[in-house]
């Protein structure tokens, strides 16, 4: 959905391919400059494995610019500590793509750009983008992209990405951050001159560092404490601090051998360090003496460090026969985690053999399969079918629990386990009704899991005995009078069944919508969008959150804590002069309007009160 009108007026935006003594002209004849999205596009490697490559423009759309920070940019779909950075995870079951081992510490993924992701550039000039937001709070965003080409087939750029979260409950001073993200990715992509060779290469570090609180201290433990209080109120942790640090470098490089046949090799090295670090003082020690109150290594302080790393190397080849692309491959990753408290790591080897197959009538008519299997006893198959009416996805998997739930040694925490590895199956069918001026789509998610392995409420990781069945319907629906007002709304219900259905905390409906208006002004100088859009979950029993061990565990019988029912409104503008683009968003405008005078995300973690936020986003294409 969305409205992508804005794509008819960059008349000032298209490279103009005149030629001249055999060269293209940079410069028309009046000296107005012609670079800009025409002539600055980006690819993906995901694309280019698939041999669909495709090129986009930089994006100067106003549509969801509002949403800047990265729970906003899935839909509202993850479960936070209701500040940008904090730890978060995903509302639905997401089926993994690794069906191999993996840390286990997932809470700040959302804040890692995964190799996967990288954009490689294909500019006529330099490139650069900046994009600053300024959050209500002292919640703060950078984004700065560079990229240019050295050569026509040889381009180099870098990305750097910062996050300022000021903490939203009981802050001391103006910078007491609670968190503070520093990240990097240096990127490179080469073509040869007779086009047989490819190159795609990146480098990333990312250090994101957290104030954890343990929440707003019940008022049932301190009748002093109040949850609505925000900066007053009573937390349980000062002093205590998480920090991933994540280093990443990935090459991809393919030669073709015959024409419509290529050889392809992937390497990847990734090391992901976390901590946790708390003094049990007397501020500290009732939350641990509360939740965990055993000391397995020291009395006095929590210093848990886990150090993941892995190296892969994939070697396959891919091809086109007419419309059908075929993939082949055989993949090794070896790895393991350590801890401090740990004697010997937890090391693995893992082989594994697949290929892919997809048949393309049309851009609009083509189904896909993919199938990896983990020798021995774990795979992963993947179908999907794609036409103007109805689109439909099949997965069936068998993973592996990760590191961590297997092993773990900590200051309050340790297991050692052999769970079985986790069974899934997966359909997914969406109908496409799209017509001019409105467009309905039903959805429907249907999951059957078997021995998912969670946290339970010991907080200790735990393998379900039965089976869980979920059914999701859900429906996306837009509305638009004359191509200026619009209605666009996302809605889900979820019913869970089955042995290990308690397991899965979801709440049962699951709705975001909004009424904007979108129009071009003063000639086509200025674009605005303007309008209010609203978000609710049902009553739902949340996830509680362990900063000890960076992970959500499930609510128990002794304390039952409802995150109730709560209509969210924001308001936001969107104004886009030439290529610059700015936003304005007001936060929760019916704060202290209804008969509650706030929202929970987590268990003890308020929403946002009403705050303003503003942004720019300034491209520069020479």
């Amino acid at each position: 959905m969305g409205n992508t009108r804005q794509e008819t007026n960059r008349e000032n935006e298209d490279e103009q391919e005149q030629q001249q003594d055999g060269r293209k002209k940079l410069i028309d004849d009046s000296t107005k400059m012609v670079f800009g999205p025409k002539t600055t596009l980006y690819f993906l490697e995901k694309d280019v494995r698939r041999n669909r490559i495709k090129k986009y423009e930089v994006d100067t759309l106003l549509n969801n610019f509002h949403y800047y920070e990265p729970v906003a940019k899935s839909g509202w779909k993850y479960q936070d500590l209701g500040n940008v950075g904090s730890a978060a995870q995903h509302i639905f079951y997401q089926a993994p793509v690794m069906i191999g081992t993996t840390s286990g510490f997932h809470a700040y993924d959302l804040y890692h750009q995964s190799t996967d992701s990288v954009k490689y550039y294909d500019t006529k000039s330099p490139f650069t983008n900046m994009e600053l937001y300024f959050g209500g709070g002292n919640r703060n965003m950078m984004d700065l992209e560079f990229a240019r080409n050295v050569t026509p087939k040889w381009n180099v750029g870098f990305t750097l990405n910062t996050i300022r979260a000021r903490k939203t409950l009981n802050p001391n001073r103006r910078d007491d951050n609670q968190a503070v993200k520093n990240a990097y990715v240096f990127h490179t992509s080469y073509k040869s001159d007779n086009d047989k060779y490819l190159l795609l290469a990146n480098f990333s570090r990312t250090r994101h560092q957290v104030a954890e609180q343990g929440g707003i201290i019940p008022p049932d433990v301190d009748s002093t404490s109040l949850y609505f209080t925000y900066e007053d109120a009573k937390v349980w942790l000062r002093g205590a601090s998480a920090v991933d640090l994540r280093q990443d470098i990935h090459v991809y490089q393919e030669y073709e051998i015959l024409k419509g046949w290529q050889a392809y090799h992937v390497f990847d090295k990734r090391r992901q360090q976390l901590s946790f670090r708390a003094g049990l003082g007397p501020e500290s020690a009732p939350f641990f003496d509360r939740y965990n109150p055993e000391r397995f290594n020291r009395p006095d302080s929590t210093i848990n460090v886990n150090d993941f790393s892995e190296w892969r190397n994939e070697l396959g080849f891919k091809g086109d026969f007419g419309p059908v692309y075929y993939n082949a491959f055989a993949k090794f990753r070896t790895g393991r985690m350590k801890g401090n408290y740990q004697v010997d790591p937890f090391g693995f080897d893992e082989f594994s053999v697949g290929g892919a197959l997809r048949g393309e009538i049309s851009e609009r008519w083509r189904f896909e399969a993919e199938g990896e299997y983990l020798i021995p006893g774990a795979f992963r198959i993947h179908g999907k079918f794609i036409s103007p009416f109805l689109e439909a996805t099949y997965t069936k998997a068998l993973y592996k629990p990760t590191a961590m739930q297997m092993l773990f040694r900590g200051n309050h925490h340790r297991w050692s386990n052999r769970f079985s590895n986790i069974g899934l199956d997966q359909v997914q069918g969406v109908i496409k009704a799209d017509f001019k001026r409105w467009s309905v789509r039903p959805n429907v998610t249907i999951n059957r899991l078997s021995n998912f392995v969670y946290f339970d409420e010991n907080q200790q990781a735990a393998q379900a005995n039965g089976d869980a069945f979920m059914l999701i319907p859900g429906v996306k629906t837009s509305f638009n009078v004359r191509g200026k007002l619009f209605w666009e709304t996302e809605a889900y219900y979820t019913l869970i069944t089955g042995g290990s259905s308690d397991i899965f905390r979801i709440p049962e409906v699951f709705a975001n919508s909004r009424v904007y208006f979108d129009s071009p002004m003063f000639e086509e100088n200025l674009f605005v969008q303007i309008g209010i859009e609203g978000r609710y979950r049902s009553e739902y029993r949340a996830d509680f959150y362990n900063p000890a061990l960076q992970q959500f565990y499930l609510q128990g019988a002794e304390r039952r804590f409802l995150v109730a029912g709560y209509p969210i409104l924001d308001f936001f503008l969107n104004v886009r002069i030439n290529r610059t683009r700015v936003l304005v968003r007001y936060n929760h405008i019916n704060d202290n309007l209804l008969s509650v005078p706030g929202y929970f995300v987590t268990p003890d973690y308020t929403g946002l009160r009403g705050m303003l936020d503003i942004g720019i986003s300034w491209p520069l294409f020479d």
